[in-house]
């Protein structure tokens, strides 16, 4: 439904604006969260780089929460476990893992390039909505001089 912007009021037109701003917000948002959970895939995939067999009966530190650690030893270098979702885990072999997360980062990529027009788009409109708000605030400081310049005759 298309809207001829100079047929509406200031106040319609402020509306229209905020409507427009919480939207590209919106789309902000969801563009930084793919981005998280996009960097976080990317991390796994770069971390499996640690398994291979020189590194095996190596000693590490495994996490058992975000501020806690124990000492592990690293034995099986050729399988991980693979969250997929919902507390669900699926042992892979390390190639496969590294084909599951580039297939994972491919996805959100493309989800993130789906969302940047909508962005873009939103910005136009909100800049047009501005700027025909601009020109109609100049048309009522105009006609208030003229008014005030006809009073005063």
């Amino acid at each position: 439904m298309a809207v001829n912007l100079t047929e509406l009021s200031l106040p319609q037109l402020e509306g229209l604006k905020t409507k427009f701003e919480q939207e590209a917000e919106f789309l902000t948002s969801s563009i930084g969260q793919l981005k998280v959970v996009q960097m976080k895939y990317v991390e796994a995939k770069d971390s499996l780089s640690v398994l291979n067999k020189n590194n095996a009966g190596k000693e590490l530190l495994v996490p058992l929460t975000s501020s806690m650690y124990i000492p592990g030893t690293l034995n099986d270098v050729e399988h991980v476990l693979v969250d997929v979702g919902t507390g669900y885990y699926v042992e892979k072999n390390v190639d496969g893992t590294k084909e599951f997360f580039k297939r994972k980062i491919e996805f959100l990529t493309k989800q993130i390039e789906k969302v940047q027009p909508a962005l873009q788009e939103k910005h136009g409109m909100k800049q047009a909505v501005i700027e025909v708000m601009n020109i109609k605030i100049q048309q009522l400081q105009s006609q208030q001089a003229s008014q005030l310049g006809t009073a005063e005759a």
